[in-house]
C-alpha cells in the first residue's frame, strides 16, 4: 500500500479553501473511487485523468485506487482537481521518480491529450496559496490572471508533461509575467452639454460615493451622464483592484487581465432576475452587484425592474456585501457598488415636459411610481431631475471635461480619507462628531424634514451629502448653503 498527498484549492465564493488530495494505492480488483463530497464534474475526472496519463506515456495502475478530497464536508466542483489527482496517482505509483511536491499547490483541468485547460477562480487560489507560503501551479491559460497575485506566487504549465519535467528537475516552469498595464479609458463628461444641475449631482456623487437617481423625459442624457461616472472616480488601489479581479475571476465569464485596475460599470437589462442581479443559482455565482464591486451599477428604466428584484438591493446597499445560502453551500461576495439609476417621470415619459405630449392620468402616474418602494428610494442620496433642453441651451451649455471635474473629486476624497472613510459610509456616530450643524442649519433641516416628510435615514443621508458639498468647497464646517444644496439635490423635484 502506498499513499501520496497533493495540495489544491477549492472555490467558495471569493475564497479558495485548501483541499488535500490523498491518493491511496492498494491491492484488489482494479477500481477508482473519489470521496470527499465530489460533484458530477469531479467524479468524471477519473476518465479525464486516465486518458491524460495514457496519452502522456504514463501507466495507469491496474489496482484499487482511492482518492480522498479533504475536508470531506466541503463541496468540490469543476475540473480543477484533475491535475492534483493525476500527480497523486503518479506519485503513489512511483512514476514521478521521487520528485518532491513540498511547497507547491496545483489546480487545472486536464484534456484527454494531457494539455491543461483554464479553471475559474485562479486568482483567489494564487493569493491564498501565497499567504500559506506555497506556489500555485496552474494552466497557462490562467497565468495572466494568476500573475496579478504578485511575483513568486505562480508557475504556469501548458501540459501535464511540463509539470512532471519541472518536478523531476529536468525543465523548470517559468513564472508568468504580469499582464501589460493599459490605461483605463472612460467616456468623457465633456460630451454632455448643458444639464448643469445633473452634472453637479454627478460630481457630488463621485466625490462622496453617493447613490444617484436621474429622472426625466427620454433623450435628455440620463444614460449619457451615468456612463461618465467611472471616469470621475479615482483609480483603484492595489487592494481594491485585487478584490474586483477576484470577483470577476470566479464568475462565469472570468477575469480579463486587460481590465486590470479599471472601475467596473455594469448595466443589466430591466428583465434581469433576482439571482442575476444579486447572485445565486445552483452554484451560488456572483451577481451584477458583486461584479460592480468598487465600481458603478447602472439601472436604466428603474421602475421597469421587478419590484421584488429591486427590494433585494436594500441590504447590499447598506452592508456592502451579499450572502447567498443554499442547502449544501454558503457563499459571501463583496458588493460595495455605487448605484446610479434612471427613470421616466411617468409611463409615457413626458410628464411635465414643455411639449405637453403627456396624456397619462394621475392614477397611471401613481401606479408607475409605486413600483419603487419608499425604503429603496430612501437609500438613494441624490434624486435629480434631468429636463429637456432647447437648442440654444445645448449649444451654449457647459462642457467641462472629466479631467477637470476629477481633480476636484480627488481633492474632496483626500479630505475624507484623512477622516477615515467616504462620506456615504459615515455611521450615525461619525455624523455626530464629523458633521455638526450650526443653529441655522438645524432649523433648515427641521423645516425640510417636516415639509418633505423625510425619514431619519433620509435626514442622515442629506447630512452626508452636505458634508461632501462642503468638502468640494474645501470648507471645514457644513454651512447652511451646503445643506440647502444637499436638500435640493434630494427633494428639488418635489
Amino acid at each position: 500500500m502506498s499513499l501520496a498527498v497533493v495540495y489544491s484549492r477549492a472555490q467558495a465564493g471569493v475564497e479558495a479553501p485548501l483541499v488535500t488530495v490523498e491518493v491511496q494505492l492498494t491491492g484488489g480488483l482494479p477500481s477508482l473511487s473519489i470521496v470527499g463530497l465530489p460533484e458530477a464534474a469531479v467524479r468524471e475526472s477519473k476518465d479525464r485523468v486516465r486518458g491524460a496519463l495514457l496519452s502522456s506515456g504514463f501507466e495507469f495502475p491496474p489496482r484499487r485506487l482511492t482518492i480522498n478530497l479533504a475536508p470531506a464536508d466541503l463541496p468540490k466542483e469543476g475540473g480543477r482537481f484533475d491535475l492534483p489527482i493525476a500527480l497523486g496517482i503518479l506519485e503513489a505509483t512511483g512514476q514521478l521518480g521521487g520528485a518532491r511536491l513540498d511547497g507547491l499547490e496545483f489546480i487545472g483541468e486536464l484534456a484527454l491529450g494531457g494539455s491543461l485547460r483554464r479553471v475559474a477562480g485562479t486568482l483567489p487560489g494564487a493569493l491564498q496559496a501565497g499567504d500559506c507560503g506555497r506556489t500555485l501551479v496552474c494552466p497557462a491559460a490562467s497565468a495572466a490572471e494568476a500573475a496579478l497575485a504578485g511575483p513568486g506566487r505562480v508557475l504556469a504549465a501548458a501540459h501535464l508533461l511540463d509539470v512532471c519535467r519541472h518536478l523531476a528537475g529536468e525543465q523548470a516552469l517559468t513564472p508568468p509575467g504580469a499582464p501589460p498595464a493599459s490605461p483605463a479609458v472612460y467616456p468623457d463628461l465633456g460630451d454632455v452639454r448643458g444639464q448643469a444641475q445633473a452634472r453637479r449631482a454627478l460630481e457630488i456623487a463621485a466625490a462622496g460615493g453617493h447613490n444617484l437617481l436621474f429622472s426625466g423625459p427620454p433623450g435628455t442624457g440620463k444614460t449619457l451622464l451615468a456612463s461618465r461616472l467611472p471616469g470621475l472616480l479615482p483609480p483603484l488601489d492595489q487592494a481594491e483592484a485585487l478584490e474586483t479581479a477576484a470577483v470577476a475571476s470566479v464568475s462565469r465569464d472570468g477575469f480579463d487581465p486587460r481590465h486590470w485596475r479599471r472601475r467596473p460599470f455594469r448595466a443589466p437589462h430591466h428583465s434581469a432576475s433576482g439571482p442575476a442581479l444579486v447572485g445565486g443559482g445552483p452554484r451560488a455565482q456572483p451577481g451584477e452587484i458583486s461584479l460592480a464591486h468598487n465600481g458603478v451599477l447602472f439601472l436604466d428604466e428603474l421602475p421597469e425592474f421587478s419590484r421584488q428584484v429591486l427590494e433585494l438591493l436594500r441590504e447590499p446597499l447598506e452592508n456592502g456585501r451579499i450572502v447567498i445560502s443554499r442547502a449544501a453551500r454558503r457563499a459571501e461576495y463583496p458588493a460595495r457598488f455605487q448605484l446610479v439609476a434612471a427613470m421616466n417621470p411617468c409611463p409615457c415619459g413626458y410628464l411635465g415636459d414643455s411639449s405637453g405630449r403627456c396624456r397619462c392620468t394621475a392614477e397611471q402616474v401613481q401606479r408607475y411610481r409605486a413600483r419603487l418602494s419608499g425604503p429603496l428610494l430612501d437609500r438613494i442620496d441624490l434624486q435629480v431631475e434631468v429636463p429637456r433642453l432647447d437648442y440654444d441651451q445645448l449649444r451654449d451649455g457647459d462642457s467641462e471635461d472629466s479631467a477637470s471635474v476629477r481633480r476636484r473629486v480627488l481633492a474632496a476624497r483626500s479630505l475624507q480619507h484623512r477622516r477615515g472613510t467616504l462620506n456615504a459610509r459615515l455611521t450615525p456616530a461619525q455624523l455626530e462628531s464629523l458633521c455638526p450643524l450650526d443653529a441655522a442649519g438645524e432649523r433648515l433641516l427641521a423645516r425640510a424634514m417636516q415639509r418633505f416628510d423625510l425619514s431619519l435615514r433620509a435626514v442622515h443621508r442629506i447630512i452626508r451629502v452636505a458634508r461632501t458639498v462642503a468638502d468640494l468647497s474645501d470648507a471645514d464646517a457644513i454651512a447652511p448653503a451646503h445643506l440647502a444644496e444637499a436638500i435640493a439635490c434630494r427633494c428639488g423635484g418635489r
